[in-house]
């Protein structure tokens, strides 16, 4: 019985984690995405604090993408573990970038608290609660 409130405790919890971070990402996406190349180029740019010089408009393109599309595959928990997972390395990606302007934590924090909260989804999954979970089974 309490193994199985866990189990619905559980899912009811990854149930408001997953929309609530998918709606938020969506709508910081959105003006990415409507942005074009002009800034998906100064978004990639970003790319360089890691020593990465080429296709700008692509990584910037790659983290409008994750942040809007994985927001709404978090928010039907359809393909969750992939979209957290691009939504982790996009989150990796702005901490560095952060940290590389600044490295006092306090810049990189909001970025470093969201990876956690997708590294968290990666290995706790979607949930029963979850088209994930209507598919598999």
């Amino acid at each position: 019985m309490a193994r199985q409130r866990n189990r619905i405790n559980r899912d009811a919890g990854i149930l408001v984690l997953r929309p609530g971070f998918g709606i938020m990402f969506m709508f910081h996406g959105f003006p990415k995405i409507l942005g074009g190349t002009e800034e998906w180029e100064k978004s990639g740019e970003d790319m360089q604090a890691l020593g990465i010089h080429f296709l700008p408009i692509f990584w910037g393109f790659m983290s409008a993408f994750s942040e809007f599309v994985g927001g709404i595959l978090l928010i039907l928990g359809l393909f969750t573990r992939i979209a957290a997972g691009l939504m982790f390395i996009n989150m990796v990606v702005a901490a560095v970038v952060h940290l590389s302007k600044d490295p006092a934590l306090l810049g990189a924090a909001h970025a470093i608290e969201d990876g956690i909260v997708f590294l968290s989804l990666i290995i706790l999954g979607p949930g029963q609660y979850s088209l994930d979970a209507m598919i598999t089974g």
